[in-house]
């Protein structure tokens, strides 16, 4: 073992930042969970704060906004499942179709780049191109006879810019990990369905597809994971008052009653309550994985 650590002690070494970076960043701020069961005062802390127990999870379920925030929430969510997941799996289908490399390549980086772009200027960008005011869309339509539409302020648009905008921005890095399994399928496999006259949708089908099946199931369970997690610096600057009766989740909630109320405690219920509904997909798609015969992840 010994000798092993010391022979690979590079890659071991290459490990630490992440090693680190999930023990700062995940595992030691759990125990921050138990505030969740406390009328949590900064100036007592956490062991002289007093312990109410299940109370702010039992506020919460009883809240009037409870509902309109789990409806918005799981709607966004399923819209990210059905829209975006599958979206880098088709983009990474066809980059891997393109036989000349420089042009690959070039489609490959600029696909990526916006993954790079804050939610800030993403948000920017899409209010210069939709803004009623002096908007590129709502012009186009003007001038071309089309009734204009307030897409910022419309609550019917809403969800709908949400998503365009995640597969806008995520699609092109999300495809990386699909072409990295698709440069592992075995090329002989090409080469006999050639011989058994498949033409390239058949090889898609019945040899990519089969063979990038496992990474499929086990991103689609990771997925489920963070379920809930429909993400806050989109949403929130996105919110207005006409649309906030469609765009209020969790995330945006949490921060309203955290930051801006201070109420610590019941803001960690909040957060803790996403986190079991989590782990509870994780468990039961993993299991469903296993049952129809994948890997999973545990």
């Amino acid at each position: 073992m010994k000798a092993e650590l010391v022979r690979n002690r590079w890659l071991y070494a290459m490990l630490l930042p992440g090693i680190v970076f999930f023990i700062i960043f995940k595992y030691v701020p759990i125990w921050g969970l138990i505030i969740s069961f406390q009328n949590y005062h900064p100036f007592l802390g956490v062991w002289g704060s007093e312990w109410v127990g299940f109370d702010h999870f039992v506020r919460f379920f009883h809240e009037r906004s409870f509902w309109m925030l789990l409806r918005n929430t799981f709607v966004l969510a399923l819209y990210n499942i059905v829209f975006f997941f599958p979206f880098p799996i088709v983009l990474a289908l066809l980059l891997n179709e393109v036989r000349f490399r420089f042009m690959k390549r070039f489609v490959q980086s600029v696909l990526y780049i916006p993954h790079f772009i804050s939610w800030v200027v993403v948000v920017g960008i899409c209010y210069m191109l939709f803004s009623i005011q002096d908007g590129i869309v709502p012009y186009l339509m003007e001038v071309s006879g089309i009734k204009t539409i307030n897409f910022l302020q419309s609550s019917e648009w809403f969800r709908f810019m949400i998503t365009s905008q995640v597969i806008w921005k995520e699609s092109g890095w999300s495809a990386i990990i699909f072409l990295a399994a698709m440069s592992s399928v075995d090329p002989q496999a090409y080469e006999a369905a050639t011989i058994d006259g498949a033409g390239r949708m058949r090889k898609i089908w019945h040899v990519t597809l089969p063979a990038i099946r496992s990474t499929i199931v086990i991103l689609l369970i990771i997925r489920l994971g963070s379920f809930l997690d429909v993400g806050f610096e989109q949403i929130f600057l996105m919110v207005n008052s006409v649309n906030r009766q469609v765009g209020e989740v969790f995330d945006t909630y949490v921060y309203t009653v955290a930051i801006q109320q201070g109420n610590f405690s019941y803001s960690t219920a909040v957060g803790l309550f996403k986190s079991v509904v989590g782990a509870l997909l994780v468990y039961m798609s993993n299991l469903i994985a296993r049952k129809y015969g994948e890997d999973g992840i545990f």
